[in-house]
């Protein structure tokens, strides 16, 4: 019987997409949440693949980069794609998220206190252009595929993914920003209620981030 072992920080962040694919799989696993201090042990002493989190360890082999974490489980519990196209189509709106996400770093690293700046200009000038050019690209997959998921007519990682940043949106930014795009706020709910996952978000530590 395979073991896992997640590594990461008491938050969802980076961590969380593994969490959720573990939980609608209803496979067992080690929650390792780690505070800074531990981090910086564990750091210095090597255990860490690149020096960062989060870290997936599958039977004592750790594994880095939490994209190609997602990738590897959703493979592993059938949540990746019914076919190798769409696998690519996944894949290649993860990378596109990616890109959103890079846009968006400015306006997000001060909203969530990590740097200074001046929030409400970064948010008119960086992150709303990059939240309606990218989520545009989203909801026309959406559209596309016709059954409610990114890709295909069932759930894959790149649905958790998402669905999990718009709940974080709807709760920091609020409703009025999907006024655009109120087919990918229904996303995130009805991602968001399955069984698993909503059992999941019950129990899950309360964290900001």
């Amino acid at each position: 019987m395979v073991s896992y072992k997640l590594t990461y920080f008491d938050g969802r962040g980076a961590g969380e997409i593994c969490r959720q694919i573990f939980a609608f799989a209803g496979q067992e696993y080690e929650d390792q949440r780690l505070t800074d201090e531990q981090w910086e042990e564990y750091k210095a002493a090597g255990k860490a693949p690149y020096n960062q989190l989060p870290m997936l360890t599958i039977d004592g082999k750790p594994l880095a980069q939490s994209h190609a974490m997602a990738r590897y489980l959703a493979r592993e519990f059938g949540i990746n794609g019914k076919t190798h196209f769409e696998e690519a189509q996944v894949n290649s709106l993860a990378d596109q998220f990616k890109d959103y996400y890079a846009e968006a770093r400015p306006y997000l690293a001060v909203k969530l206190g990590y740097t200074e700046g001046d929030a409400d200009t970064l948010y008119k000038t960086v992150y709303l252009p990059a939240f309606k050019k990218h989520y545009g690209f989203l909801s026309k997959a959406l559209k596309s595929s016709g059954h409610g998921f990114l890709v295909g007519d069932s759930l894959t990682w790149i649905d958790l993914l998402v669905a999990q940043h718009s709940a974080d949106l709807l709760k920091r930014e609020g409703e009025s920003l999907f006024d655009e795009y109120p087919d990918m706020k229904t996303h995130s709910q009805d991602v968001q209620r399955i069984p698993q996952i909503a059992k999941w978000i019950e129990k899950r530590p309360v964290s900001d981030w």
